[in-house]
This record gives C-alpha cells, sequence and structure tokens, in this order.
C-alpha cells in the first residue's frame, strides 16, 4: 500500500464474537479489572482465587487463571494489521570496576507496535467514531479553578498545536 493509506474497513463480526476473549463476561470482566478499576495483578489474584473457590462446588472456573492470563488475553488483541516489532538494548553507560549490577551486563529486548499506525487504526475505526473527542481542550476545577489533564487532548502539547494552526 501506498503511504497514508487508511486502514481497510473492517470485516463485520457476529454480535457473539468476543475474540480473543471466549465470551461477553470474559471481555467485560477484563475491561471492568483492567480499565475501569485499574485493579492491581496482587489484587486481580486475590478475586479469582475466591471466585474459583465458589465455582469449585459446580465444577466450573472463572473468566480467567490469573492477573499474568487476563493481561496475556489482552495482549493478543488484534490491532489491525500492525505488526510488532523488536530491539535489543543493554546498558550503555560507565559500570563500576568491582561487582557490577547484572542487569549492566544483561540485554533486553523491547516490543512494541508502531504507535503511528495503531494511532490511525483507532482513529479509523467507525465503532469508536462517537467515542473520541479529537478536539483539543482545557478542563478546570470548578472549586480551585486549577488545571485537570485526563487525556492526550487535554495536554498542553495538542493545545498548542491547535492554537498554532489556527
Amino acid at each position: 500500500l501506498p503511504p497514508d493509506t487508511p486502514p481497510s474497513p473492517l470485516e463485520p463480526r457476529s454480535p457473539t464474537d468476543w475474540t480473543p476473549f471466549s465470551d461477553r463476561v470474559e471481555f467485560e470482566t477484563a475491561e471492568f479489572l483492567y480499565t475501569r478499576n485499574q485493579m492491581s495483578a496482587g489484587d486481580i489474584n486475590s478475586l479469582l482465587e475466591l471466585w474459583a473457590a465458589s465455582l469449585a462446588k459446580h465444577n466450573e472456573h472463572p473468566p480467567f487463571a490469573d492477573a499474568a492470563d487476563l493481561y496475556d488475553t489482552i495482549s493478543s488483541t488484534e490491532l489491525g494489521d500492525v505488526k510488532w516489532e523488536s530491539f535489543s538494548i543493554q546498558f550503555a553507560g560507565e559500570k563500576p570496576d568491582v561487582n557490577p549490577p547484572a542487569w549492566m551486563s544483561a540485554e533486553y529486548d523491547v516490543w512494541f507496535r508502531d504507535p503511528r499506525q495503531c494511532s490511525r487504526n483507532i482513529i479509523g475505526n467507525p465503532l469508536l467514531a462517537k467515542e473520541m473527542d479529537l478536539r483539543p481542550h482545557r478542563e478546570y476545577s470548578t472549586h480551585a479553578d486549577t488545571r485537570q489533564w485526563k487525556d492526550f487532548m487535554s495536554g498542553d502539547w495538542a493545545w498548542e498545536q491547535a492554537v498554532r494552526d489556527s
């Protein structure tokens, strides 16, 4: 495809297709724990252990085995055709002559997806069209008239770009 080609239209999915989640309960559990509640991994594990204990008498299981299972399922969500890329890094600064920490000699793999391409796919997704407000804005508290930051579009950079280009 030529550069700057918009993403392909999404294929319609069945209303019962919750991929990569097995069903609606699994999806909504993940959405609640990860997005709305932003629960820690330790608390997720505790909750899932309690849930599993309550279901054991019925020989059933909670939607996720543990926090790692939840995170793995979320990470397997497709983001259009944006491929995973990676590179390796290693500490390049001065090391102590005696007993340098192991992390200074270790090599680390960094995995990522192109954020610009991910952003284009998100913005071009018709399912999200009514969920995003792409206008820069500034919010202030009603009590102390202090600036509030909520998301990217409430930040200074977005505001300055809009003011600069207007």
